[in-house]
């Protein structure tokens, strides 16, 4: 799906979940009545989600204007002031809290992956997204990794084969799961799981496009490096990496690192919207 009708859809569906039949409560304003409102973000961060908070006003009343004072992959500093929105009083209140949902959640995501980007730079290596996304929300967050300085790795189940452990023991191997892979899907990358420098070997005898070195001490992921020089296979740490340990890990040579934790274990940016006195 195109990352413009996805940013439609998502924010159908959240409106949808949060209005419902109608905001009861913006019902007590004056339906004429226009505010100006600002959107101050309290954290240090990288912004992303700017297109989903635009969508929702503009799903609720095209007329409301919003200036930015920063965009997409922008540092932001606690205390700024994001953007300035005027227009109906009732559509503001009623996105209100979808739309600083959606900004909060992503802008997260691109903050947890910069400060990871930032631990490795200078490194060959990237950091790489998951599938281990907030539900309805996979689109969204693999932008947001992209807004801080990450790379996304596969969408889905279907634009890349990745096999993974249980994989392999339905297949009977690697080398046959790897094989099989080859036969059924001749344009996709192909990945595959190790857990140790033998699974690691016959993976890379089968010759796949990238091997995962899942949860690989860092002693074995030097030797894999070693091991892999002059292929054309990329290699791929996995499994418990943390901020504290990220830069031994690129320090190996690997080429991607990939951590869920950037888009599952974040926690939100601090931002509030702050209404002035209505029209």
């Amino acid at each position: 799906m195109e990352l413009a009708e996805n940013i439609k859809e998502t924010v159908q569906r959240a409106l949808a979940e949060d209005i419902g039949s109608g905001d009861v409560t913006a019902a007590l304003i004056d339906p004429n009545q226009t505010s100006e409102a600002s959107v101050i973000c309290r954290d240090i961060a990288i912004l992303a989600g700017k297109d989903w908070f635009d969508e929702v006003f503009r799903q609720l009343d095209e007329s409301i204007k919003i200036e930015w004072n920063y965009y997409d992959a922008d540092v932001i500093e606690a205390g700024a002031t994001l953007c300035t929105l005027s227009g109906n009083s009732r559509a503001l209140l009623s996105g209100e809290r979808v739309a600083l949902n959606l900004l909060q959640i992503l802008s997260a995501t691109a903050t947890q992956t910069d400060r990871y980007a930032e631990l490795i730079g200078g490194f060959h290596g990237r950091i790489l997204d998951t599938r281990k996304t907030l539900p309805n929300l996979r689109q969204a967050q693999k932008y947001a990794v992209t807004c801080g300085a990450g790379k996304n790795h596969r969408m889905g189940l279907y634009d890349m084969v990745l096999i993974k452990e249980n994989h392999i023991m339905a297949a009977g191997s690697i080398t046959k799961a790897i094989e099989k892979a080859r036969e059924l899907h001749p344009t996709l990358q192909i990945e595959i799981e190790t857990e140790n420098l033998e699974e690691y070997a016959e993976a890379s005898a089968a010759n796949p496009n990238i091997i995962m070195l899942d949860n690989f001490s860092i002693d074995d992921l030097r030797t894999a490096v070693e091991q892999n020089e002059g292929k054309s296979i990329k290699l791929e740490a996995s499994g418990n990496i943390t901020l504290k340990n990220v830069r031994n890990i690129a320090d190996t040579g690997v080429d991607f690192i990939s951590i869920g934790e950037i888009t599952k274990n974040i926690k939100a940016i601090d931002l509030s919207m702050r209404f002035s006195k209505p029209n």
